[in-house]
């Protein structure tokens, strides 16, 4: 039997449904699992791909089913598991065999085992479309040496998602770059799941409106300018009956939201770069704040439930399509620009047209929009997508109807934590003269920092002395 083109370690959800892409686009892979009866069962049920798949029981065996120069796939758990299984790996490797982390690591990690394996080949690359992308077609961000890339390019764009017969599979830069573009794809995934959980929240508790109305709002939106996965998926699940109870799937979820983490670094790192990502930050303190459900129960023993409903004449489901239209648009301008700060900060000439173009399909983030954020970032890179011409005409439509529906969420008690950072976020990327002025003459009373003046001259104090 000829010797496997490429190999992959952990056959978990996303590792067994890669490994079965890259057979089934005509790729041979060997592959291992630290249990071995995962890994035999893995091959059982492959089916008609089995004869592309060649198991493996040991590392040893990994190894030497792949032919030279070897490229391996890791995906396995973020953080110590990575390193454990790299350490493993060089023992038996060539010096010119290629490791390939696939899993969601944090791109600090990524930058430092790329140094660590210095002219050992290595490459960290983003995936992301869950469990049916990684089987179907990803969106896949590449991150280490140019030339790493190109050696599994071919494979990597064909087991990759297609726009219009574009792979959406791209290098990004050195190091950790693509697991970078990845976190930053995930915040903006909290931010966008967050605001479209906000409006269900109006429809449901605001408007009085019924899973199944709800469901038919979302379908309804998936075909206009909200086009998107994470509308379409909505709308299903809106939609969904339990079987167990014959009750809307929704009313017997726990509204207490899972996380993984990549949306706290995306928050971090925002940080460190100086970064304004209001949206992705209150997206993630929504999350933290959900799982305090006894909290929450004692907050509303104590002070009361918010008076939810909201006339009809007041607000309708079109007002709120037109402020999610808003708060998309700007959730999305905020997470490019970490990216384009990233890019300068790191030295890495991140290819902002071509991240959007990358997220065109297979990642949880596609949406309709994204072309026109490539065409936006292919003419100003550099600039805030709130100030393209296409995004700056919708967001004039638009920002009226987020400021609607916040006032009205506020005055009738239902959080509104993301839509409501996007709001300010625009209020204050459109005033030129804020108030941190105050802030400056308060530092500079209590601690001499100083400030700069209007009429020229840095460094100055005020007469708070005097």
């Amino acid at each position: 039997m000829s010797k496997a083109e490429i190999g992959l370690i952990g056959l978990g959800t996303m590792g067994a449904a890669l490994a079965l892409n890259i057979a089934d686009n005509g790729f041979d892979i060997a592959v291992w699992n630290r249990t071995t009866e995962k890994t035999k069962q893995f091959h059982a049920d492959a089916g008609a791909l089995a004869d592309r798949i060649t198991p493996t029981e040991s590392l040893e065996e990994l190894v030497a089913a792949i032919a030279k120069p070897r490229a391996i796939i890791l995906m396995v758990p973020a953080g110590r598991a990575v390193d454990d299984q790299i350490t493993a790996l060089r023992a038996l490797l060539d010096d010119d065999d290629l490791i390939i982390d696939a899993g969601n690591a944090n791109f600090h990690d990524t930058n430092r085992r790329a140094r660590d394996a210095g002219d050992l080949p290595f490459l960290g690359i983003g995936v992301s479309g869950g469990e049916e992308g990684a089987r179907f077609g990803p969106s896949i961000m590449g991150g280490g040496k140019r030339a790493y890339w190109d050696r599994v390019a071919h494979i990597l764009t064909a087991i990759s998602a297609k726009h219009e017969g574009t792979p959406c599979a791209t290098w990004m830069g050195e190091e950790g770059a693509g697991h970078f573009v990845k976190a930053v794809h995930n915040g903006i995934e909290y931010a966008d799941m967050q605001m479209i959980a906000e409006t269900y929240g109006i429809m449901r508790d605001g408007l009085d409106m019924t899973d199944a109305q709800i469901a038919d709002v979302f379908a309804k939106w998936d075909k206009g300018p909200l086009k998107s996965y994470l509308i379409e998926i909505s709308g299903k699940v809106a939609g969904a009956i339990d079987p167990k109870t014959n009750k809307p799937m929704l009313d017997v979820i726990v509204d207490a939201a899972g996380q993984k983490g990549t949306g706290r670094w995306t928050v971090i790192e925002a940080q460190h770069l100086a970064a304004p990502v209001p949206a992705i930050e209150a997206a993630v303190v929504a999350r933290n704040l959900s799982s305090q459900r006894d909290m929450r129960a004692k907050g509303e023993g104590l002070f009361g439930t918010a008076p939810h409903h909201i006339p009809h004449d007041n607000l309708g489901t079109e007002t709120l399509e037109s402020a999610l239209i808003a708060g998309k648009i700007l959730c999305y301008a905020q997470g490019f620009d970490m990216i384009s700060k990233a890019s300068e900060a790191f030295g890495w000439a991140l290819p902002l047209p071509a991240i959007a173009k990358v997220w065109r399909e297979g990642c949880i983030i596609r949406s309709a929009m994204l072309d026109d954020m490539a065409d936006a970032l292919a003419t100003d890179a550099d600039g805030n997508l709130m100030f393209a011409p296409h995004f700056a005409d919708h967001l004039k439509q638009h920002h009226g109807a987020l400021r609607q529906v916040v006032a009205q969420a506020a005055l009738h008690g239902i959080a509104l934590p993301a839509l409501s950072s996007g709001l300010a976020y625009f209020d204050a990327m459109r005033t030129a003269r804020g108030t941190a002025n105050m802030i400056q003459g308060q530092r500079d009373f209590f601690g001499a920092h100083g400030f700069e003046r209007i009429d020229g001259g840095s460094d100055q104090h005020g007469p708070w002395g005097s």
